[in-house]
Parts: C-alpha cells; structure tokens; sequence
C-alpha cells in the first residue's frame, strides 16, 4: 500500500502545518463517493486516550482525547482518513495529527473519542480498513 499512497502523494515528505487545509493533490475522488483512488490499508486498530491527553503529538498540536483523531505511520498530517470495523462495518473520519501505532500489527491508533465512535473502546483491537476521504467529510462513504 505504501507505494500507492507515496503515488497519490499521500505520504509526508515533511511536516504539513496544521491548520491549512491540505488541497488534495493526491488523487481526485472516484465519482461522487468521495474515496479516493487508493486501495484500503487492512488490520488492527487500537486506541490511546488519558496516558496522553494535552501531550504534543508528533504533529507539533496538542494531543485531545475527545477529538476525532489519529495516529498513522505514514499518511500525511492533516489528512482525513475512514476508518471502518471489518466486523461492524460502521466507519469514522479521523484527521491524522501523530505518528504511530508503535505496536507491532497495528496500523491505526485511534483517540478515544474515535474509538467510542466506532465501538473499539473497551475493546481494545479491532480489525479495521483505513482509506483517505476527501477534506471536510464527516461521514465514511457507503461501501
């Protein structure tokens, strides 16, 4: 998956500042779904939420355990990601503002905020698919 995201210029090269949308220069969206063309990354999703709450992310921002938020290897800060349970199929838009999972097999970190949205909390993991939605979408599109 790395080569299509680093494709569709979806991986950081550096440090995005926060607070400017990011145009979408990776891929324009497949019709009216509002998913962009790159293939979904699968596996397990965990979460972080108190141990963490008001630290600085790698992003530089403030980590806000009830904002819908992320941490994912290499996506770039700032984008807005779907994340949807495998079992559940229920989805949540993110923004990616840190840097993990640091958990061998883990491709998502969710805030706890996120993880409530999607039925992880208490959970624990959950196998997830990962995908990048155009700015300003709230909503995952339907599969």
């Amino acid at each position: 998956m790395d080569a299509a995201l680093a494709e569709a210029g979806l991986l950081d090269e550096e440090v995005q500042p926060l607070g400017e949308p990011i145009d979408a220069p990776w891929a324009a969206p497949s019709g009216e779904s509002g998913r962009y063309e790159v293939a979904p990354e699968t596996g397990l999703a965990s979460w972080y939420g108190p141990g963490f709450h008001r630290r600085k992310t790698a992003s530089g921002e403030r980590f806000d355990m009830h904002a819908m938020t992320a941490a994912h290897p290499t996506l770039a800060f700032g984008t807005f990601i779907c994340v949807r349970s495998q079992i559940t199929g229920r989805g949540v838009v993110v923004r990616v503002n840190d840097r993990g999972p640091h958990a061998r097999g883990r491709i998502v970190d969710l805030s706890r905020a996120a993880a409530i949205a999607l039925g992880l909390h208490g959970l624990g993991l959950k196998p997830v698919e990962v995908f990048p939605v155009a700015n300003g979408e709230s909503t995952c599109p339907e599969e």
